[in-house]
């Protein structure tokens, strides 16, 4: 599963999480930060789908805004 998404199909994907999921953003990351401590960005998506029956895609979104927004608050943006 490719993790890297053109910025307007993660923005695309990003938005219609809710819609798709049943949860916003922010419960999305809950569940990552509560959950097992992978180093890997694949293996936290392949976690998220499994774990929570999602699309391997929106997973590998989730995960990937998630670090967006973590380092933008560690270092500011």
């Amino acid at each position: 599963m490719s993790l890297t998404h053109s910025p307007d199909m993660h923005k695309s994907l990003i938005a219609r999480i809710p819609f798709q999921t049943g949860r916003e953003l922010a419960e999305w990351f809950a569940h990552l930060e509560s959950g097992p401590a992978f180093l890997r960005r694949e293996e936290r998506a392949n976690w998220l789908a499994d774990e929570h029956g999602i699309c391997d895609r929106y997973a590998a979104a989730i995960v990937h805004e998630y670090e967006i927004r973590r380092r933008m608050r560690l270092f500011g943006a």
